[in-house]
């Protein structure tokens, strides 16, 4: 089976909401009062989306925070599962012993 790439949520910031509407960057940064800079980065892969950030965004786009903060979970769980492989096979799981 094909791994598939982990996506970043600046991926889908501008895929999915920024292109298909026609918005810019600064158009965005303006509208919900963020520096450009840092709508840029997220969108870049470079930034993570903060809760501030995700309030923002949802109120501006009509969904919930938790959408926002979910992708950026996802993410980040992903390239952590990745990077700590190693490190994840010493590890046992616990198990209680019943009596």
């Amino acid at each position: 089976m094909k791994h598939l790439k982990n996506i970043h949520p600046g991926e889908i910031l501008l895929q999915e909401f920024l292109i298909p509407l026609n918005i810019t960057a600064y158009r965005l940064s303006k509208e919900i009062a963020i520096p450009q800079t840092r709508i840029s980065e997220i969108i870049k892969g470079n930034r993570r989306i903060t809760a501030d950030t995700a309030i923002r965004l949802s109120k501006f786009f009509g969904n919930s925070a938790k959408f926002w903060l979910g992708l950026q979970d996802d993410f980040d769980i992903e390239d952590e599962l990745k990077n700590k492989q190693k490190d994840l096979k010493t590890i046992k799981q616990y198990v209680r012993n019943v009596a």
